[in-house]
């Protein structure tokens, strides 16, 4: 399920507790927030659930197979309800999916940036490999945005309107480029002591026409901004129909363990001489990560709305496709 197809997704908001010496699972927390400060719901779930005797389910993204773990009919009924709906509720657990970008697959980024993320929270293993892998994410862990180039969005709506960034779902967002549109050439970037590589753009989608208040398409000019980006930001030839906004990234090997926290200087240390064309690997693949920034208590701001399970399911990084635009902060 996607925002773009089920735009009442961003209707569910998140946050989490953290695992600790009295609660060694932890909590994860989703709430519905009905339109117009309507009812709200919250329905709580353990951080890593035991799966000993949950039923596993084949789950398919984009021809990318993995498998998961139904959560139960409490939960399903729960999220079934709101949604209007039958759905089926999935804990990923350590199943991976396999991620195909060109340069995967090198020495230098061949492992998950989970395991520097969970190796605190999660059992030993979670997230080690010989090669990356994804979750329930589109196409990559990271995906970075610029403030320079979101003022060229806004600049497309009425005096006095800007472009909530939250609608592009971003996990990083870089302020101080000195142009418009110029990450699309970043090839490579450190923040801190994390180095990262940027291996495609962003196609863009309808959901960013979506009214995250209302869960409903957006009216006005906000709801046509799709339209507007497509006159001259449709750049990239491998997603000829869709406009570009933003860069996929994968860590390096080299950065496994490292933390970026908001603050940090980013340094763009390689650029390309043309913009990286879409669609140059053998299928669409992708998940991020069982925590999503989302589910981490916010501290990072994730792509919520990239996982995409089949219409009957709902993939767990899935349903935390909104964003509080209040409790959000930028990288």
């Amino acid at each position: 399920m996607q925002v773009s197809e089920f735009t009442g997704m961003c209707l569910f908001h998140t946050d989490i507790e953290y695992p600790d010496e009295n609660d060694p699972s932890g909590k994860l927390f989703v709430t519905h927030h009905e339109p117009n400060n309507g009812p709200r719901e919250t329905i709580e779930v353990p951080l890593i659930p035991e799966t000993r005797y949950l039923d596993v389910l084949d789950v398919d993204l984009h021809h990318s197979p993995t498998q998961a773990y139904n959560m139960g009919v409490h939960y399903n009924k729960w999220f079934s309800k709101w949604l209007g709906f039958e759905v089926t509720f999935v804990f990923l657990g350590t199943n991976r999916r396999r991620a195909l970008f060109p340069g995967l697959t090198n020495e230098k980024s061949n492992k998950s940036w989970m395991s520097s993320i969970t190796s605190s929270i999660l059992p030993f293993g979670w997230g080690k490999d010989e090669e990356e892998k994804l979750t329930f994410a589109d196409c990559a862990p990271f995906l970075i945005v610029s403030k320079t180039s979101l003022r060229s969005v806004s600049a497309r709506l009425p005096d006095g309107e800007e472009m909530d960034i939250t609608k592009f779902r971003p996990n990083i967002i870089l302020e101080g480029a000195e142009e418009e549109w110029e990450e699309d050439f970043w090839g490579e970037i450190s923040i801190g002591d994390a180095n990262l590589k940027l291996l495609h753009n962003c196609g863009r989608c309808s959901s960013i026409n979506v009214d995250y208040d209302t869960g409903k398409p957006g009216t006005g000019e906000s709801g046509t901004i799709l339209k507007k980006l497509m006159k001259d930001r449709r750049v990239d030839p491998g997603a000829k129909w869709s406009p570009i906004f933003g860069r996929y990234a994968y860590p390096f090997a080299d950065s496994d363990g490292q933390a970026i926290e908001v603050g940090y200087e980013a340094v763009v240390t390689m650029r390309n001489a043309e913009r990286t064309r879409f669609g140059m690997y053998r299928y669409i693949c992708g998940h991020r990560n069982l925590l999503t920034a989302d589910q981490i208590g916010r501290d990072f701001l994730l792509d919520m709305s990239n996982p995409k399970a089949p219409s009957s399911m709902i993939a767990f990084p899935k349903i935390f496709s909104s964003i509080n635009p209040d409790r959000h902060q930028e990288w």
